[in-house]
């Protein structure tokens, strides 16, 4: 053969090779990729909305970035004056002398900061030391203080004597914890621990938080404002179906088991409840059957006072709470005496989906002082607030009406019978802000207290007479003002400036709004571009999703410089979206239950028909090359998306998806499917639609996911063997559900299987993440 034809063959293939890869990202691409992160993007941003910490009297302090770096702002509202909390310099200075340490004004090592109870002093953690500046001179504190956590500026309770797991009363007196299945009160100023309860054992011990997916060491119980009894439950696990993990481990294997009940057991975790008298130790059972582990809420019974949907009366003689039966389609309030556990019904309701009393947090109250019920109910297609008698159990009047939604209760004035409240919908630009308003508890005098268009959240003064409202768009950044009981605008406290970070030629998301799949109802989501976006060139589409139906894809829609890596992917030359589908919360109930009973949907037809508008707005939008992906009910998701629509999706990551809802815990499959013998879950499953896979498709999993079981995507990997489906795989091996420490790993794998099977290009091998 001829000697130069063989010398050429090489270079000629190389040649080929390249010119059929097409386009090569390096690191420096990767990089500018990277430089989207927020945890880049977040320190260009000065003046950041803020998060104050209230004093006693009213005035408040906070934490804002400025160009020289961290400074603490004290305001007085009453004085309207904004000053320095402290001397900055100065307490560098002496905080360096003290230490030996050099400080700066701008960079000072809290770890938590607070005022001391005079008012004079500054009392802050540093150095491992707790430390007080006053007169400013900086002197060691040996005090016991409360401190607060830098975590924005919110405070951080701890557990008092004993640790994190210990629950104090209200006195801070007696701090109660967990103790061989059995409570246990510890008197905190002696260390004198009484045994309260003496028959809990291992799977029906007393309040116990380790049903499904929820687990820690830390009671589920609500103390009585007298600091005198304690609400709680004896949990019965002890038929309930056992997990099973494996870490994975030199050596003989270690095997992880907890309970851990799926759809349709005959037995799941129910909780007996009990009062508990704590000084003269006597456990008190409630005369009502078990409940099943469920709350008005969601599917973890935490909440509120530490025990959703249970409410002490004011002088501890009353128990008021709410049972929900196993699929959420009956509430039952009811009323127990505090001493001879005899249990009453109030009212119950009952729906045709699920019932749920809201979103973040429970939305219903007892209200002790006129012993009434603030009720939250859907029954008008619409989340309002309802007003009953405890005595009767009749409804006494709706409290709120409209085409919009109660989201969260705020502040309930029962002397003068106002609640205040959080409401959405209640702005034409977008359902999804949210307003504080209030209302009287006869349906009079309803007013939005934090005008502006945007969405609002708010903080009340602890004397009642002030609100700081923040207010914001995904595409506006915050504003900060303090105003009055009544909604007026007394300041304005901080206004983010952007300046810096618009120098690099960053530029906010692009809100959106479309159609659903019905061509009628309006869905709303977001779009991030490239920088330097060519409008005369096609971009591939990324769909991130995250499906619910108690959640969704976007999230909050406040503003935030990034979310996720949405902009780094769209910085490698993606168009990426986000579209809030149809069957998610904070609308109305009909919207809500649009896929109840066929979870399977996963607004999937939603996200089609939003791309295919969004692309005959923007033709940039390359629709022969749509990705998706999604992380959870996402992971669930993205790849009944490749198995769906497989001629509309070309490139799928699913990361720890439950693919199998019989393979999920109950409580969820069963609220939003229905129970198994009125649902059909076998038609829903992933692994019997993997045959219709035509595009490249990235399975990911923890294999100590102990929220989604890894057998989930296990199911779809033999499927599409059986199949004779190619597939790509990510494991990691003695990771949770969110992968910890290999996080990044996991983003970095992303941004390379898009740029590799959506773009068609090359990525840089191996790219290490910088993170913070």
């Amino acid at each position: 053969m001829n000697k130069f034809f063989l010398t050429a063959m090489p270079l000629v293939l190389a040649l080929t090779t390249h010119a059929q890869q097409g386009k090569i990202l390096t690191a420096k691409d990767y990089e500018r990729a990277e430089s989207m992160m927020a945890y880049n993007t977040e320190p260009l941003v000065e003046h950041t909305g803020i998060r104050p910490t209230w004093l006693t009297d009213d005035r408040f302090y906070y934490r804002t970035p400025v160009a020289q770096g961290n400074q603490f702002i004290l305001f007085n509202p009453a004085k309207a004056t904004k000053v320095a909390a402290f001397d900055h310099q100065k307490l560098a200075t002496t905080l360096s002398t003290a230490t030996g340490k050099q400080y700066k004004a701008t960079e000072l090592p809290f770890q938590a900061i607070s005022f001391s109870a005079d008012g004079k002093g500054v009392i802050f953690q540093a150095e491992g030391k707790q430390w007080r500046f006053e007169n400013n001179q900086v002197v060691t504190d040996t005090s016991t203080v409360k401190v607060v956590a830098l975590t924005g500026g919110r405070g951080r309770r701890g557990g008092g004597i004993g640790g994190g797991n210990d629950v104090l009363s209200p006195d801070k007196k007696k701090a109660a914890y967990i103790k061989d299945f059995n409570l246990w009160v510890r008197d905190v100023p002696t260390g004198k621990e009484t045994q309260l309860t003496i028959d809990g054992v291992k799977d029906n011990g007393y309040a116990t938080d380790n049903a499904g997916w929820a687990a820690s060491e830390r009671a589920i119980l609500v103390w009585s404002p007298d600091s005198k009894k304690i609400a709680t439950f004896q949990q019965d696990e002890r038929k309930v179906n056992n997990m099973y993990l494996v870490p994975t481990k030199v050596g003989a294997p270690t095997l992880k088991a907890w309970k851990y009940p799926f759809p349709g057991d005959k037995e799941i975790p129910m909780l007996t409840r009990v009062i508990i008298n704590v000084e003269n130790p006597k456990v008190i059972k409630l005369q009502v059957a078990p409940d099943p582990h469920r709350s008005t809420l969601s599917d973890d019974i935490k909440g509120g006072a530490g025990w959703a949907d249970v409410y002490w009366s004011d002088d501890a003689t009353k128990l008021v709470f709410a049972s929900t039966n196993r699929d959420h389609k009956q509430e039952k309030v009811r009323m127990a005496d505090a001493e001879t556990g005899a249990v009453r019904e109030i009212f119950e309701e009952t729906v045709l989906t699920q019932f749920e009393s809201g979103w973040a947090a429970v939305n219903w109250r007892y209200l002790s002082k006129t012993n009434e019920i603030l009720w939250f109910s859907e029954r008008d297609n619409w989340g309002h607030l309802y007003l009953y008698d405890a005595t009767t159990g009749k409804l006494k009047n709706q409290i709120t009406k409209g085409d919009w939604v109660v989201t969260g209760i705020d502040k309930i004035d029962e002397k003068n019978r106002v609640v205040y409240f959080t409401a959405g919908g209640l702005e034409t630009e977008n359902p999804y802000f949210t307003q504080l308003c209030k209302i009287g508890f006869d349906g009079k005098g309803f007013t939005v207290l934090t005008p502006g268009s945007g969405n609002h959240t708010t903080s009340f003064s602890p004397m009642g007479n002030y609100i700081i409202d923040t207010y914001s768009k995904p595409d506006v950044p915050p504003v900060t003002v303090l105003r009055d009981m009544k909604g007026k605008q007394i300041t304005e406290l901080e206004k983010n400036d952007l300046s810096k970070l618009s120098a690099t030629g960053w530029k906010p998301v692009i809100p959106f709004s479309v159609k659903a799949h019905d061509g009628k109802t309006d869905i709303y989501g977001l779009m991030w571009v490239p920088k330097t976006i060519d409008p005369n060139k096609k971009y591939p589409v990324i769909d991130y999703i995250y499906p619910g139906p108690q959640g969704g894809s976007v999230g909050s829609w406040s503003f935030a410089t990034e979310r996720g890596d949405n902009g780094a992917l769209a910085e490698l030359g993606f168009i990426v979206v986000e579209i809030e589908g149809t069957s998610n919360p904070l609308r109305s109930k009909s919207f809500h239950d649009m896929s109840y009973g066929n979870m399977a949907d996963n607004t999937l037809s939603d996200q089609v028909a939003g791309i295919k508008q969004l692309a005959a707005k923007y033709p940039y939008m390359d629709l022969d090359k749509v990705g998706i992906w999604g992380h959870s009910g996402g992971g669930f998701a993205a790849a009944a998306a490749m198995f769906r629509y497989p001629d509309f999706f070309k490139v799928g990551i699913s990361e720890s998806g439950n693919h199998e809802n019989l393979n999920y815990e109950d409580n969820w499959g069963e609220r939003y499917n229905g129970l198994v013998n009125n649902a059909d879950y076998n038609a829903q499953a992933n692994q019997n639609l993997a045959k219709n896979l035509k595009g490249k498709l990235m399975l990911a999993h923890g294999l100590m996911d102990n929220n989604v079981p890894p057998q989930n995507t296990f199911l779809v990997i033999e499927a599409l063997e059986k199949a004779n489906k190619d597939y790509d795989l990510v494991v990691f091996p003695n990771s949770p559900h969110g992968y910890g420490a290999y996080a990044p790993y996991m983003m970095r794998r992303r941004w390379d299987y898009f740029v590799k099977n959506l773009m068609g290009a090359e990525p840089p091998y191996e790219y290490q993440l910088k993170g913070r």
